[in-house]
């Protein structure tokens, strides 16, 4: 869990300030709380990342769940009106923005975005649905993405339309 920590630390330019790092530090707790094997112990801890969750979520409008697999060097850039579901998965060197949700299209079919490596989601943006996002791509602000995005892409637009980098094979 230290590790880890250091990690987001420094992923934050070493800024404890960043509410952003808060935001991590408690999901890091919650994440390192599944490794408790003496069940009062276990419950207790969880008792204290609930109210921890909570907490961090009302103060800094950040909703990032422990059961969400994120790869090292997560970056949240600016807190407000974030919410990721338990159900999406984001690679290393991921960098969310504010107001970004990444979810589900639809109650119904729990299943959210799956994300690759070094993705960068502008301010904003929506990523939603049984969706999977390559390696290197760049979602724009206030991007609505519902549909694969390839690797070494942009998306850009309400619905988002697909690019690829400049620069990229694609």
């Amino acid at each position: 869990m230290f590790s880890n920590i250091r990690q987001d630390l420094a992923a934050h330019g070493g800024n404890w300030g960043a509410q952003g790092f808060w935001a991590l530090v408690v999901y890091r707790f919650g994440r390192w709380r599944y490794s408790l094997r003496f069940p009062p112990l276990r419950k207790l801890f969880s008792l204290i990342y609930k109210i921890l969750f909570k907490l961090t979520q009302i103060i800094t409008g950040i909703e990032l769940p422990c059961e969400v697999p994120i790869g090292p060097g997560f970056v949240i850039e600016h807190c407000g009106g974030i919410v990721v579901s338990g159900f999406a998965r984001f690679g290393a060197n991921c960098r969310i923005r504010n107001g970004v949700v990444v979810g589900l299209a639809r109650v119904d079919d729990p299943c959210a975005p799956q994300i690759g490596n070094n993705v960068d989601i502008g301010a904003g943006a929506k990523v939603l649905g049984n969706i999977h996002i390559g390696n290197n791509v760049l979602i724009g602000a206030n991007a609505v993405v519902i549909c694969d995005v390839p690797s070494d892409s942009i998306a850009v637009g309400v619905p988002a339309v697909i690019k690829p980098r400049k620069g990229s094979s694609t």
